[in-house]
C-alpha cells in the first residue's frame, strides 16, 4: 500500500494532472523526482534511526508524514508547491518503503532472512498492478485532488495502525551500538575498498538497468512497434521482475553471495545489450524485456542481502543505507538520463549499448567484493 500510494500514484494521475492544471509533464515529473532524491538522501539517517529504535516508530511516523504530504499534494496551487509536497513525501518514502523493512526483517530473521525478504518484495511488486488502475479509476471519478485525499486517508487509517500494532517484536541494540557516539563498526566497514566497490557497482548498474527499462516504450516505438504493443511488452518486463524475485531463493541455495550478485548483474547487462541490438521484431524484444525485468527484480533482493552476506547484520540499517543510497539517487535520475542519452546519441542502439556497458561495469565492480575483499562480522 505504501508503494502504491507514495510512488505509483504519480504515473496513474499524470494525464489528469496535466489536463486539469495546465502544468507540463516535465514540471510534474521534476517535482516527483525531487521527492525521490529526498528519499535517497534521507536513507542514511533513517537507517540509523531504525538501528537504534527499531522499525515500529519510524515506519508509523512515516505513514503519518506521508498522510500530511499527500494532503499537501492535493492542495498544491502551482508546480513549486507540488514539488515541495513531493519532497515531504520523499521523506515519508524513506521511512516506509523497502530499506527500513529490509533492516527489520534482516535483524529479526537473521540467517533465515531470504524467505521473508523475498515474500516482502513479491507483495511489493504487485503495488503497481493493484494501485495503478485503482488510482486511475478514482481520478476519473473524483478528480486528482480528491484522489490524493483518499490515498492520504488510506495511509492514515490502514498503514499507520499496521506499523504501530504489528511491528512489535523485540528490538535490542548490540552493546557497542547502545554506547553513545560509537560509530567505529560502521566506519570500519564503510572505509573498506570492498564496500566502496559495492556501493559504486550498485549505483552504475542501477542507473543502466533502470534507464533502459523505464524508457522501454520509446525504444520499441522507435523500432516500429506500435505504442499499445510496446506498453504490453513493458508490462511483461514488470512480470519478469516477479520471476526474478521468485527465483532468487533458489540462487541463494546454489551459489555464494558474491557469485550470485555478479551473475544477476551480468544477466542484466546482457539483456540491455539484447535490447540495443534487437531489430523491430517483437519476439526478441519481448524476450530481452522479460530478461531485463527478471534481472531488475532480483537486483532489489541483491540490494537487500549483499551487505548482510558480506559484513553481518550489526548496524545493518545504517550500513545498508550507505551502500544503497548512491544507487537510489542513480535510479531516481535514470528515466531522464536514459531519454537524454538516446537524444545525445541520436538513436537507441548506441544509447542502450552504453547503458548495458554501465550494468556490466557494475558487475565488474562487484567482483571486487568477493572472498578476500569483504569479511563478515
Amino acid at each position: 500500500m505504501s508503494w502504491g500510494v507514495l510512488y505509483y500514484s504519480v504515473p496513474a494521475t499524470l494525464p489528469s494532472l496535466v489536463e486539469q492544471t495546465g502544468w507540463s509533464t516535465t514540471q510534474i515529473m521534476t517535482g516527483f523526482t525531487a521527492g525521490l532524491l529526498v528519499n535517497a538522501l534521507a536513507a542514511v539517517p533513517v537507517g540509523r534511526l531504525v538501528d537504534r529504535h527499531g522499525p515500529r516508530w519510524v515506519m508509523t511516523a512515516g505513514s503519518l508524514l506521508g498522510t500530511g504530504a499527500l494532503v499537501a499534494v492535493a492542495s498544491a496551487a502551482d508546480p513549486r508547491r507540488f514539488a515541495v509536497a513531493w519532497m515531504l513525501a520523499g521523506l515519508a518514502q524513506a521511512c516506509v518503503l523497502y530499506p527500513p523493512a529490509f533492516a527489520a526483517l534482516t535483524r529479526w530473521y537473521g540467517p533465515d532472512r531470504v524467505r521473508p525478504l523475498t515474500a516482502l518484495v513479491l507483495v511489493g511488486g504487485l503495488a503497481s498492478t493493484i494501485f495503478a488502475p485503482i488510482t486511475a479509476g478514482l481520478t476519473t471519478g473524483l478528480g486528482w485532488r480528491q484522489t490524493y485525499l483518499v490515498l492520504a486517508a488510506l495511509l492514515l487509517v490502514v498503514t499507520a495502525p499496521i506499523h504501530l500494532v504489528a511491528l512489535d517484536l523485540p528490538w535490542r541494540r548490540p552493546p557497542a551500538v547502545a554506547r553513545s557516539g560509537d560509530t567505529g563498526h560502521v566506519r570500519r566497514v564503510t572505509s573498506t575498498g570492498a564496500f566502496r566497490m559495492l556501493a559504486l557497482g550498485f549505483a552504475v548498474a542501477g542507473l543502466g538497468l533502470y534507464a533502459a527499462t523505464t524508457n522501454l516504450v520509446p525504444l520499441l516505438v522507435g523500432r516500429g512497434i506500435d505504442p499499445t504493443t510496446a506498453a504490453t511488452v513493458l508490462g511483461l518486463c514488470g512480470a519478469g521482475q516477479l520471476l526474478g524475485r521468485v527465483g532468487f531463493p533458489t540462487l541463494t541455495r546454489r551459489s555464494t553471495p558474491h557469485v550470485r550478485d555478479v551473475v544477476i548483474l551480468a544477466i542484466g547487462a546482457l539483456s540491455v545489450a539484447m535490447l540495443a541490438l534487437s531489430p523491430g521484431a517483437l519476439l526478441p524484444a519481448t524476450v530481452a524485456a522479460v530478461l531485463a525485468g527478471a534481472a531488475r527484480g532480483a537486483f532489489t533482493l541483491v540490494q537487500a542481502t549483499a551487505v548482510a552476506d558480506r559484513w553481518g547484520t550489526r548496524d545493518f540499517g545504517t550500513i545498508n543505507a550507505l551502500a544503497t543510497a548512491p544507487a537510489a539517487i542513480a535510479i531516481a535520475l535514470a528515466p531522464a538520463a536514459g531519454a537524454a542519452l538516446a537524444e545525445w546519441t541520436r538513436g537507441y542502439t548506441a544509447a542502450w549499448l552504453l547503458l548495458g556497458g554501465l550494468v556490466a561495469l557494475g558487475a565488474l565492480l562487484v567482483t571486487r567484493t568477493g572472498p578476500g575483499g569483504a569479511t563478515e562480522t
